[in-house]
């Protein structure tokens, strides 16, 4: 597992520390959205927050480390609001209906920053980038650990390899909400968007055995040839 980066500071009190960074993420998510994060300045952010830039440098070392802070803070909301709604001792199917309605809330209500996190991520310095690249698969698994468990009830079967894609498959179609906003909130609600996915993707992994296609693409015995 990749350690956390430590961010440079210069105050001892640990709930200052706390209290001041939520305003530099809440700052720093808004100008990021507006402007992006190469044109983003830290005097900006200073500015936003009410600080100078002095007291604004006591907290972070550099504009790189408001975007770790930004990326660490969006995966840690995500993961919590997902792991308060998992519960692995009821019915399979439908602790995963209630993560993927979990998690298109969650969507819903942070879709800047879901974008940031994708769209600004490659600007994260060598020794930051590998933790936050981890914390994305460990949103994949906590989806691994549901189908797991919708396997070992009996109500579906995957693969290994199955079990793994299929859980960055929900994560990609459940975020599309935010890349796909600009097309879906003319014509879909948020609950209708979230009802529609997860008919689709619980459709989708109950029939995977009656596919007419094998994993390899390759067609199953009881299918005609189309000439395709």
């Amino acid at each position: 597992m990749e350690e956390k980066k430590s961010v440079a500071t210069s105050v001892k009190s640990e709930e200052l520390i706390q209290k001041r960074r939520k305003q530099l993420i809440k700052a720093a998510v808004k100008l990021i959205t507006e402007k992006g994060f190469h044109k983003m300045t830290t005097r900006e952010i200073a500015k936003a927050c009410g600080f100078s830039i002095g007291t604004l440098y006591e907290y972070i070392r550099s504009k790189e480390d408001v975007l770790y802070l930004v990326c660490d803070y969006i995966y840690e909301q995500v993961s919590t609001r997902l792991k308060e709604n998992v519960d692995l001792t009821g019915d399979g199917l439908q602790c995963l209906r209630d993560a993927i309605a979990t998690f298109v809330a969650v969507v819903n209500d942070m879709q800047d920053e879901i974008l940031i996190m994708y769209q600004e991520v490659k600007s994260l310095t060598r020794d930051a980038l590998p933790y936050v690249l981890n914390k994305e698969l460990e949103m994949a698994a906590i989806f691994e650990d549901i189908l797991k468990f919708c396997i070992s009830s009996g109500q579906l079967k995957l693969t290994d390899k199955e079990i793994k894609l299929y859980a960055h498959h929900i994560l990609v179609q459940c975020q599309m909400w935010a890349f796909r906003r600009w097309a879906f909130k003319k014509d879909y609600s948020i609950t209708e968007f979230q009802d529609m996915q997860i008919k689709v993707l619980l459709f989708g992994l109950s029939h995977i055995e009656k596919h007419p296609f094998s994993i390899e693409g390759e067609k199953n015995n009881h299918v005609g040839s189309t000439g395709l």
